[in-house]
């Protein structure tokens, strides 16, 4: 029997798509592209939600707080529009802010399309009681996109959760491969 030693949350917030308006191509994506980089057994928590910030806040909490997700990774609401509001839910919940995980998304899409400086990705660590916490990082709404930034940002993503208790996460290394500093 395999245990499974991981959660991964995934929030796609769309008005459309949680009003059934269209089919919501992002969760499914983004939980492939999960499990093709991440090799460690783990569950998924999915949650389909609208734009509105207190949703996104509610629901982040308690994919970290009472779920017990290592890692949630969000799909949506990071452009400049007004009901783009999935990074200030992100930054209301997170204790510490992870500056590098956008900054390096933005490199990686400005490489194929100018329009990367209105994304608004970020990453915060949300510390859970009594131990433990998470690893939230909000990707951008475009299906190309989710992977090209995850598979930009996967190799700290390990070493990261390993730094704030979580459970260890290893990559398929011939899709990616996570960096570790070498032991002295």
């Amino acid at each position: 029997m395999t245990t499974t030693l991981a959660r991964i949350g995934i929030v796609t917030t769309s008005d459309r798509a949680s009003r059934g308006e269209y089919h919501d191509q992002g969760t499914p994506e983004l939980e492939a592209a999960l499990r093709e980089m991440i090799a460690t057994p783990f569950d998924v928590e999915s949650r389909l939600i609208p734009d509105e910030r207190a949703l996104i806040e509610d629901t982040l909490r308690e994919l970290v707080d009472e779920v017990g997700c290592c890692l949630v990774v969000t799909t949506g609401g990071t452009g400049p529009a007004r009901r783009d509001v999935t990074v200030e839910a992100t930054l209301a919940v997170g204790h510490k802010t992870m500056p590098g995980f956008g900054e390096l998304m933005r490199k990686v899409s400005l490489d194929k399309v100018p329009t990367a400086i209105l994304s608004r990705q970020e990453a915060v660590i949300r510390y859970a009681d009594p131990q433990g916490g998470a690893l939230i990082v909000n990707l951008p709404g475009s299906i190309k996109a989710i992977r090209e930034c995850l598979l930009a940002v996967m190799p700290a993503i390990p070493y990261c959760i390993d730094l704030i208790g979580g459970p260890p996460l290893e990559t398929h290394e011939a899709v990616v491969r996570a960096f570790r500093p070498k032991k002295k």
